[in-house]
């Protein structure tokens, strides 16, 4: 499932640059993860980056937006090659 961050986010924008699929945007008061582009880092990383490094333990899964592996790794492909047309 894509990942979500709560209002416990302080902002310090540190989930942005690891953040391989560019999921993550500044909001007005905090920062938003685009659900269609969040992948939890499949076809990345062992670990999704973002919580690894958020400091408030803000991030967690979207319970809007279930996926399982197999379908957050076909969205990985499709944003792929998306990327590279």
């Amino acid at each position: 499932m894509a990942l979500i961050i709560n209002d416990l986010c302080i902002a310090c924008d540190v989930c942005l640059a690891p953040c391989p699929n560019k999921a993550i945007t500044a909001g007005e008061d905090i920062f938003y993860i685009d659900p269609t582009k969040c992948t939890e880092c499949v076809g990345h990383h062992a670990v999704s980056q973002c919580v690894k490094v958020c400091p408030v333990r803000a991030i967690v899964p979207d319970p809007e937006h279930r996926e399982s592996r197999e379908e957050l790794q076909s969205k990985y492909e499709r944003l792929k090659a998306l990327k590279a047309a």
